[in-house]
């Protein structure tokens, strides 16, 4: 954004007053800012991501790194992006809706992938998968009630996924394989449960919703 349109200032060259001013910023927020466009680096990454993985029969060192080298770009995008909108007021539609799409396509391309080639048990790859599906049906259940804030546990769940799964696309020896191992089991764990958190947390907020709307409805019953 480089003005402030004419509408924003009546069209005469007096200043709009600071709050419609505000207004008319945020409205100007284009689909082709910096926040979407790391959105959309990663869509394109995931594809990329998943034919240098399988290059040479998915188990050459050399492709394993280029693969493992598009994953870390693409959990990187997944941290800047969501910051930049908030702070600079970049927020859009397709933001909201490809944002989340992104940040689970990659995960889930990569242990789909990894359970694929026998690297990763399947069992791993489902419960992880189940988690997100799941939590995110349980935002549409809730969301006329409110909307349950990121935890720390599930920033912390997220990196520890991101950094297993990153482990796992490197092919790694010796400790470094065992400690792959310990720290996939560590995300396993936080997937669990913060995702039995956000479920409690969502069952809270629906009670008081459907509390809160039994009262106003009362109230408004005996106001007649």
């Amino acid at each position: 954004m480089t003005g402030v349109p004419a509408s924003a200032t009546g069209g005469s060259g007096t200043p709009a007053p600071r709050g419609k001013l505000g207004a008319a910023a945020v409205n100007q927020a284009s689909l082709w800012n910096i926040a979407n466009i790391l959105t959309m680096v990663r869509l394109v990454l995931v594809p990329g991501f998943v034919v240098l993985l399988f290059q040479d029969g998915g188990h050459d060192p050399a492709w394993r790194a280029w693969a493992w080298a598009a994953f870390a770009v693409a959990m990187i995008t997944d941290v800047f992006d969501g910051h930049l909108a908030r702070t600079y007021n970049l927020v859009t539609d397709f933001g909201k809706i490809a944002d989340p799409i992104a940040d689970k396509a990659i995960m889930a391309a990569g242990l789909i992938s990894l359970s694929y080639l026998g690297d990763l048990p399947w069992w791993v790859t489902g419960v992880i998968l189940a988690r997100e599906l799941g939590i995110t049906l349980m935002r549409f259940w809730v969301i006329r009630h409110g909307v349950i804030p990121a935890s720390r546990g599930g920033k912390v769940k997220t990196l520890a996924q991101g950094t297993a799964v990153g482990m796992y696309v490197l092919m790694l020896t010796g400790p470094l394989a065992t400690l792959r191992f310990w720290v996939m089991a560590v995300a396993v764990v936080l997937t669990v449960v913060t995702g039995l958190d956000y479920v409690r947390q969502a069952v809270v907020l629906r009670r008081r919703g459907l509390a809160a709307e039994r009262a106003a409805a009362a109230a408004g019953v005996d106001g007649r």
